[in-house]
């Protein structure tokens, strides 16, 4: 049996919520009452309000005593979307960190518990290496979440299965209605730096559908992610081939997009943009992409003294994030994520980042465990779609939709005449 320190132990949400972080919450909860609490190592379970907020020192947030929510409540808790206790897009800094310490000092916090993206991990990190510089035990794990499914060391990450299901759904009913009318659709998906939630759309498609002509594909025709370059000429060239052929469009087009330099598309588009707190130009909240994609379209494939095409955009934003259906799988993973940091704790690990590995990928038979990683593996680094998962500069491959589908869960069966 480890020897483990006695205190109290404080769960926080951070960054953009998802439709099953509040099933991790609830799996800390549960993992910790059956091993440290039972154990009399955790006297009492806080939650954090707006994340660090509600623990940092001098910061207006509080805690929430959830020792005695009964099982009832937290099920619903656990099938509610959105993040249960508030988030936070804080990024602590040093002397911020400080804070998180002082506050854990105060309320004797020996596990601290983080759900959240590689900043949340990053957060777990400097406060564990912190709390180490000052002869504080405390014990940091990280447990993930994410829509972007940009995580290192995970096969997916709790959020994107639900997230990519939502991204289908929509493109398949949005193709049906492209289909009725014709013209050119555009839909705006998140993703500033991974591709992987644009190119769920492809499950959209009733096949495994790879031709490389994009005309002979089922809607989505063309789909952009921000790891392959973006060039607009080649763009033009691209929907003019489709429509010309079949009179419509349908196109999924990461929020991230680049060109070939690196450059972000979104941004050349906008006349302004407001930043967030990690200074990045905030596009998720803006149909400037999409608005300037939609006119440069207009532009260049209206023939002369010709009739304008019909180009409509619509950006997903944050809709995508806390769609009350979830995928099942996602529910499943995001709830065994959360037990396994506290059985990590449990174990004697003094701090670690969650992963979900996949251990048998036939659509039918789809098995993932839960594994660790050290904070620093994970924290600030972003993960990328691999090229095998790409073909051409505007479609999936075929190890993409045997990546995808296993966790989205059931599609419907379309039909029309």
């Amino acid at each position: 049996m480890p020897d483990l320190p006695t205190g109290n132990a404080v769960i926080g949400q951070s960054g953009g919520p998802t439709a099953v972080i509040n099933q991790s919450l609830a799996g800390v909860i549960e993992g910790l009452r059956a091993g440290l609490a039972d154990r009399g190592k955790v006297k009492r379970i806080f939650g954090m309000r707006h994340g660090v907020r509600g623990i940092a020192k001098g910061h207006p947030e509080e805690l929430v005593d959830l020792t005695g929510t009964s099982a009832e409540r937290l099920e619903r808790i656990a099938r509610t979307p959105s993040a249960a206790l508030g988030s936070t897009r804080d990024k602590p800094d040093d002397a911020y960190c400080d804070q998180i310490i002082e506050g854990c000092r105060d309320d004797n916090v020996r596990y601290f518990f983080y759900i959240g993206g590689n900043d949340s991990a990053d957060t777990c990190r400097i406060v564990s290496e912190k709390a180490a510089a000052a002869n504080y035990e405390l014990r940091c794990f990280h447990v993930p979440k994410t829509i972007d499914n940009d995580l290192r060391e995970n096969d997916h990450t709790p959020g994107f299965p639900s997230a990519a299901r939502f991204v289908t759904l929509a493109h398949m009913g949005d193709a049906l209605d492209n289909a009725s009318l014709g013209g050119i659709k555009i839909n705006i998906v998140m993703g500033r730096s991974a591709g992987f939630l644009t190119a769920s759309a492809a499950l959209a498609r009733s096949l495994r559908e790879t031709d490389d002509n994009p005309a002979k594909r089922p809607a989505p025709h063309l789909i952009y992610v921000p790891e392959v370059p973006f060039a607009m000429d080649e763009f033009l060239a691209d929907v003019d081939a489709v429509y010309s052929k079949l009179g419509r469009c349908q196109i999924a087009i990461s929020e991230g997009i680049r060109d070939a330099d690196g450059k972000e598309i979104g941004p050349q588009l906008m006349a302004s943009g407001e930043v967030d707190a990690h200074g990045n130009v905030q596009l998720s909240g803006s149909g400037a992409l999409g608005d300037g994609l939609s006119d440069i379209l207009k532009k260049g494939l209206t023939p002369a003294g010709g009739k304008s095409l019909r180009v409509r955009a619509d950006t997903f934003g944050y809709l995508q994030r806390c769609w009350p259906e979830p995928s099942a799988v996602d529910a499943m993973e995001a709830r065994t994520s959360g037990r396994h940091a506290a059985e990590l704790a449990a174990q004697g690990d003094a701090g670690a980042s969650v992963t979900i590995v996949r251990t048998n990928n036939a659509l039918d038979s789809y098995r993932s465990t839960c594994g660790r990683a050290d904070l620093s593996a994970v924290a600030r680094h972003a993960r990328h779609m691999p090229p095998e998962f790409l073909s051409g500069r505007n479609n999936v491959s075929t190890a993409f939709y045997d990546y995808c589908y296993p966790l989205v869960g059931d599609l419907p069966r379309l039909e029309r005449f």
